[in-house]
């Protein structure tokens, strides 16, 4: 009798069992915890991206509108002091709120295009990393102006503006925590001379040749 209480106990136990299982299987009340702390990290680390991306985006425009107003403000000078390239870097830095200032590095180099060679050579410079006179700077091929022989034009002239910055995202969760560096630059023609003169330049009535550092 004793055994058999014990059977019929036991059944009743793992009827009990699966029916407790059955109603686990069937309760969905965590499910929306679970889902929330599994979706939340990603979630969160694709609204900073978003974010950081987009400052990041921000950023590389203003840098690229400071360069270009660099070049178009030297550019409209037959002679610019070193006054008036001060208000132009004021000018940038402008551009570039509401963002930090601090980090931005730009520089204004005249550049002379040797007609021998092509090759562009820094006549002056002012600003952040400043060229050596006579010192070769990149120019794409599209500007240097040609005659219908193909031959280099004499009295190159261009200016040359470049800037840099270093954008540090507010949370470095997707961006490096160190910053980001950007940079670009712009070239302009002279629009009143063939030059535009510093006041350094030996002779302001003929624009600088110089082809050597």
């Amino acid at each position: 009798m004793t055994a058999k209480l014990m059977k019929l106990a036991l059944s009743g136990w793992l009827v009990a069992l699966r029916r407790s299982a059955a109603r686990l299987g069937r309760d969905k009340r965590g499910n929306a915890a679970i889902e929330f702390a599994v979706i939340v990290p990603v979630m969160l680390t694709m609204f900073f991206g978003v974010v950081e991306f987009s400052s990041a985006v921000a950023v590389k425009r203003k840098i690229s509108m400071a360069a270009e107003e660099l070049a178009d403000l030297a550019a409209r000078y037959k002679e610019v002091p070193d006054t008036e390239i001060d208000n132009f870097f004021k000018i940038a830095r402008a551009v570039i709120n509401p963002y930090s200032t601090t980090v931005l590095k730009a520089t204004i180099t005249e550049i002379y295009i040797d007609p021998a060679t092509g090759l562009g050579r820094a006549q002056w410079s002012k600003g952040d990393v400043v060229r050596l006179p006579g010192s070769t700077v990149p120019v794409p091929a599209n500007l240097i102006a040609r005659d219908n022989n193909n031959n280099i034009l004499a009295d190159q002239y261009l200016i040359f503006a470049e800037t840099g910055y270093v954008y540090e995202p507010a949370v470095g969760y997707v961006m490096a925590q160190a910053g980001v560096s950007l940079s670009d630059m712009s070239y302009m023609r002279p629009r009143l001379s063939t030059c535009v003169f510093y006041p350094t330049t030996p002779n302001p009535a003929t624009c600088p040749k110089s082809l050597t550092p």
